[in-house]
């Protein structure tokens, strides 16, 4: 019996270890642009590029990326918690609406945002024109804020990136205990004394772990701070591949982005780890909300909208009166928007396979499908620069030539391995709402694994695959530096042509693929934040 059990666990390793190449192989093809972009950057080579650098202006690229990264950080903070509380705890005009609205900036990339306010806020635009006809005054007779520095570049990344804040705030706050609030209160604590001292420290992981998430993103952000002409790390690696030439000096300045990135995966992953909900009670209850009379209630109002207004309504707002200004003089961009579609498709049908293997992957608990899933997730918080850096390297050690399908085919691939997370999580939430009696039972009638997983795992993981589909294929048409470093000659996408047009002080020609782009992203952000205003713990809905 002992030499029978031997025997069979042998003949079995080889089945096991077949069945987990796929997600090995998947985990492979993530994690090979980082791995590639680390050994560049830890070897020696650079040049006298790497040492004009690293003498002038490495320390410049640091600091900007550090002061935009806390600024925008502050800026969310001020934006999403206050906004976040106000529409879970309280009753005032507009709260439902407001609820969903407050996601909505999400669907515009940051460089559209830039693009939207510099024509705004510029010595020509309709903010400082309106002034001087109201007050008589000519440019030099008043002061206004420049949007070309950090504290400019900050305010536009936070109005692009606080509702990952608001979201991961506002989850919280309904999660929240709702026995401990009621005791606050009963002990005579005012709704500001409960937000401070209860609220607040039960939501600050969750705060925490989606401040993280808006700060890798900021920090990941090249169209912007180069149009505003902000000196950050992206910007410095972009400039490094693109001006100076050397791949070896962009890595190093790369190793030092990731380094960054590498302590705010920390503090999201710890921020995760410690968030937890204390409820006394073993049913969850509808939170009361408390309704707001008066001036209360006007200034919830007028808050909402304010954050509203500055982060969608005025940019998005002003990119459409462009659109229709410019009317049939706008420049053609029927090619881009093609090349747009194509490519997107391209990477999001790649990452999607990658995310499917993965997810299929997670029922087996192994070490590698963890892995896997862990390489997917930093792969998500790795700048799209940095990806297309370690693309670039790996086929410069090919005997190929970077044109043509094969510049595609990169883009494609730094796609999957920026957004494959994205589509996992879809598909993976999906599979662990289903109980696990359907899989045991299939085992139990004789299927064998892949039979089980052709047969019961892949269509409930399919179940969740159009809304991965959907965020796989948007996030693909915002990319820009991945897509500016890689891209044929003379091949365009909606976003490197904005970036084009921005560039040259083109903005009317820039307002249509700008559009373009952030409605593309407003279908997935529409359906993700009803889907948040219905979601309570315990709730009917």
């Amino acid at each position: 019996m002992e030499l029978r059990a031997r025997v069979f666990s042998a003949a079995a390793i080889p089945a096991q270890a077949w069945r987990q190449l796929p997600v090995l192989l998947a985990g492979l093809v993530i994690a090979l642009p980082v791995a590639v972009v680390l050994a560049t950057g830890l070897s020696e080579g650079g040049g006298s590029a790497w040492t004009h650098i690293r003498d002038t202006l490495l320390a410049g690229y640091f600091t900007g990326t550090l002061s935009v990264l806390i600024m925008t950080g502050i800026l969310c903070l001020l934006m999403a918690v206050p906004a976040a509380w106000l529409v879970t705890m309280f009753r005032f005009p507009g709260r439902g609406v407001f609820e969903w609205l407050l996601v909505l900036p999400l669907a515009a990339p940051g460089y559209v945002l830039a693009y939207a306010w510099s024509d705004l806020a510029g010595v020509g635009g309709p903010l400082q024109s309106a002034l001087r006809e109201a007050t008589g005054w000519s440019a030099r007779d008043y002061w206004f804020p420049v949007l070309s520095s950090a504290p400019g570049l900050s305010f536009v990344l936070a109005c692009a990136l606080y509702p990952y804040v608001y979201l991961t705030a506002r989850a919280a706050f309904l999660s929240q205990s709702v026995c401990t609030m009621e005791a606050a209160r009963s002990l005579g604590a005012s709704p500001v004394r409960t937000f401070w001292s209860v609220a607040l420290p039960a939501a600050r992981p969750a705060i925490a772990a989606g401040l993280a998430l808006a700060l890798m993103e900021a920090a990941a952000d090249y169209g912007a701070a180069e149009f505003l002409g902000v000196p950050t790390l992206t910007y410095g690696i972009v400039r490094a591949w693109k001006s100076f030439g050397e791949p070896a000096a962009a890595a190093r300045i790369a190793l030092v982005l990731l380094l960054l990135v590498l302590t705010l995966v920390i503090i999201e992953r710890r921020s995760r780890g410690r968030a937890g909900i204390q409820q006394s009670s073993t049913r969850w209850r509808e939170i009361p909300r408390v309704t707001l009379r008066g001036p209360a209630a006007i200034g919830a109002s007028a808050l909402c909208t304010a954050i509203f207004t500055f982060a969608f309504i005025l940019p998005v707002g002003r990119l459409i009166w462009r659109s229709i200004e410019t009317g049939t003089r706008a420049a053609p961009i029927g090619d881009a928007l093609l090349n747009s579609l194509l490519l997107a498709s391209a990477g999001a049908a790649f990452a999607f396979v990658l995310a499917l293997i993965i997810a299929l992957s997670i029922r087996a608990r192994g070490p590698i499908a963890t892995v896997a899933r862990i390489a997917a997730s930093s792969g998500y918080a790795i700048p799209g620069a940095v990806l297309a850096l370690g693309a670039l390297a790996v086929i410069a050690a090919l005997p190929v030539t970077l044109s043509g399908v094969l510049a595609l085919a990169a883009l494609a691939w730094v796609y999957a391995v920026r957004f494959t997370a994205a589509g996992t999580e879809p598909m993976a939430a999906a599979l662990a709402r289903a109980p696990a009696s359907i899989g045991q039972a299939a085992e139990s009638l004789g299927a064998t694994p892949m039979r089980r997983i052709l047969s019961v795992d892949l269509p409930i993981a399919m179940s969740g695959a159009a809304a991965a589909a959907l965020v796989l294929f948007v996030e693909a048409l915002k990319e820009l530096p991945a897509t500016l470093m890689l891209r044929p000659f003379n091949w365009d996408t909606l976003a490197v042509r904005t970036h084009a047009y921005a560039s040259d002080e083109r903005l009317a020609s820039a307002a249509l693929p700008a559009l373009l782009i952030t409605l593309a992203g407003l279908l997935p952000v529409i359906l993700l934040s009803r889907q948040m205003s219905r979601a309570r713990p315990g709730s009917a809905a």
